[in-house]
């Protein structure tokens, strides 16, 4: 059975605060991973929070990469879902690593749109 696409969930530790805590470095590091793993780029949303942390969320033809940072603990949790071949969330979530200058990272992935063949044939507009 193939999946449609591969989601990966990484906690990534010992971040740099000052990094975890710009709403526009995040945002460029995000999109620059997301062009990293050979994503193609189609919007982007970011909030900051007060007194600190930064959610956010880089839509991508082959699905998402999202983000939400505690910068007072060096934390962020990311998750990167693509859909098909040509994208690997592993090299989007290297590079989150290497630029959030973190000291620890672990992640699983995640195989999505694993459908039973019985409900395939019940699809429509296939």
């Amino acid at each position: 059975m193939k999946q449609l696409g591969r989601h990966v969930l990484a906690e990534i530790c010992g971040c740099d605060f000052n990094i975890l805590n710009d709403i526009d470095k995040v945002e460029e590091i995000l999109v620059n991973a997301a062009l990293e793993a050979g994503a193609e780029v189609r919007e982007c949303v970011f909030h900051k929070f007060s007194p600190q942390g930064v959610s956010g969320v880089v839509v991508i033809s082959e699905s998402h990469l999202a983000i939400h940072t505690w910068p007072e603990l060096g934390y962020a949790a990311v998750d990167v879902f693509t859909c098909g071949e040509k994208v690997n969330p592993w090299d989007a979530c290297n590079y989150l690593n290497d630029h959030f200058c973190a000291k620890h990272m672990t992640a699983k992935e995640i195989k999505r749109g694993v459908i039973p063949e019985a409900y395939l044939k019940e699809a429509v507009n296939l």
